[in-house]
């Protein structure tokens, strides 16, 4: 067999991980509770189905014969990544017995319910089993994909190849430094107005403007929907079928529409894979087993990120869309300034919650979730002893006393699923968004022109051309030499939050 057979054979692989994504999407938007128990059974059966066509005899033989047909080919075309990936994937998955891979799919499954329910009730222990066995099955999976330094490299190398815990914790130390002096100084300084963003906003108001604010920056509604969940996410069946959901409060308008602005980041990015990409390892990530076209977990975290806050969360943006809101809520911002609404929606304090933390305090809930992530894998921390830990590092961290298992230890649904090791792709997005974005004004003033008279499209070509085209051909760092000119780098978010806060808070 050819380089075509090893195509036609990954196109297969794609179409069950597709078909995976169909039924996790409805379990999480559409299906009533009593499904989970079948629907465990159904996922597991395509992901090892995935799996062992991935690594089947006919496989390999399409492998081999596209290794010959590549040889003289450019290393980082897109034809000699492909038959590479494939090797990779096959070497990595030959590594983890089909087994666990099953065990690890039917108690995602089954564990999304129960936690749910430990959520609901706030009661940890409800979840505290399930937990349990997840951490064993991913302790398993690290002994068996193999590492160096800590079991906790295996399984981030999942999500975000190339991470480490030794290389993450000198990152965080460089985030810490540059953060903490800004998150000091804010506590001294007067906070802006916020109370508006807690009046009660109808829920079809807050569901209508948030879709409608997606679309506006770029999210292709003829392949793409919105839905409510418990927890955001955005999902993808080829790049002709991407899905995001959001959560609503009537009392926080503002969790609706940065939620959807933040999963339509993701989505646009699925939307704009090359389309000679589709159903191919490039468009597929054959080690995770996800059908998804983003390089990495976090190079997928910097586009929704970049959408969310550089964009969403921006002065000019609500120069330009103040009387949008105005209109969708009539009456309820009618006393309040873009000005004094701009400072609102960026007012920095800690928060229990991650996904409704401002930008400055945002990384401190992913560090704390990955020292406890590394100490649950290499056993110096018990699952029994998780919200215990937890509420003191958020004391430590953040400084606040966590009142409930729902407001701490049980408010990812990550866990869950199994995705140990995917915490720190967050902030890894966040300061993948600010080089990209400083390098996109930077090079090309039409960007931030554009951005001025509420013109996205500029910033969505200039993305599409240097990330999201490329689907997953190049690696992160690649992506971020060939867009930026060097890998990933901290000092441009640094900057960016030092020179939006300090202006915020009027600091010296």
């Amino acid at each position: 067999m050819s380089y075509t057979g090893l195509i036609e054979v990954m196109g297969r692989v794609n179409d069950f991980l597709n078909a995976g994504s169909v039924l996790s999407w409805d379990a999480r938007v559409m299906m009533p509770k009593g499904g989970s128990a079948t629907r465990s059974k159904q996922l597991s059966t395509l992901a090892v189905a995935a799996r062992n066509l991935l690594c089947s005899d006919e496989a390999k033989r399409a492998l081999g014969g596209a290794e010959k047909d590549v040889a003289g080919k450019p290393e980082d075309s897109a034809e000699a990544r492909m038959v590479a990936q494939v090797r990779e994937a096959i070497d990595y998955h030959e590594r983890i017995p089909a087994e666990l891979l099953r065990r690890k799919t039917e108690l995602g499954s089954e564990a999304h319910d129960v936690w749910a329910e430990a959520r609901r009730k706030a009661e940890f222990p409800i979840f505290a089993d399930a937990l349990t066995q997840m951490v064993e099955i991913n302790r398993e999976m690290a002994q068996a994909i193999g590492y160096e330094d800590h079991p906790y490299d295996a399984l981030m190398y999942r999500f975000e190849p190339g991470t480490t815990k030794k290389g993450l914790d000198t990152l965080f130390a460089q985030l810490r430094e540059g953060m903490l002096p800004l998150v000091r100084a804010i506590a001294e300084a007067d906070a802006p107005r916020s109370d508006f963003l807690y009046r009660d906003y109808p829920e079809d108001q807050q569901m209508a403007f948030a879709l409608k604010m997606a679309e506006k920056i770029g999210y292709d509604l003829d392949r793409g929907r919105l839905d409510l969940t418990v927890h955001p996410f955005e999902v993808s069946f080829t790049r002709n079928d991407v899905r995001i959901t959001t959560r609503v409060a009537r009392d926080f308008m503002q969790m609706s529409l940065f939620g959807a602005l933040h999963e339509a980041g993701h989505a646009m990015y699925e939307q704009s894979v090359d389309p000679a990409y589709t159903r191919t390892p490039l468009a597929t990530d054959l080690i995770s087993l996800y059908a998804v076209g983003g390089v990495s977990f976090g190079a997928h975290e910097s586009q929704s990120r970049l959408w969310e806050n550089h964009v969403g969360r921006s002065r000019a943006f609500w120069e330009n869309h103040m009387d949008d809101i105005r209109a969708a809520h009539p009456g309820l911002l009618d006393d309040v300034t873009t000005e004094e609404f701009y400072r609102a929606i960026n007012k920095s304090e800690p928060s229990f919650i991650r996904v409704e933390a401002d930008e400055l305090t945002y990384d401190f809930h992913v560090m704390l979730r990955c020292e406890l992530e590394a100490k649950l894998v290499d056993g110096s921390l018990e699952v029994k002893d998780l919200p215990e830990a937890w509420n003191a590092g958020m004391k430590e961290y953040l400084g606040v006393d966590v009142p409930d298992d729902a407001k701490g230890v049980l408010q990812d649904v990550h866990w869950s699923s199994g995705q140990i090791g995917t915490f720190c792709n967050y902030t890894v997005g966040n300061i993948m968004a600010a080089q990209l974005f400083e390098t996109a004004t930077t090079e090309d003033s039409a960007i931030q022109a554009g951005l001025d008279a509420a013109d996205y499209t500029p910033l969505r070509e200039w993305l599409n051309s240097n990330v999201a085209q490329h689907g997953r051909r190049f690696t992160r760092d690649e992506l971020l030499e060939k867009a930026t000119g060097r890998p990933l780098d901290p000092k441009p978010y640094l900057a960016y939050l030092t020179q939006k806060y300090s202006e915020i808070y009027s600091l010296a």
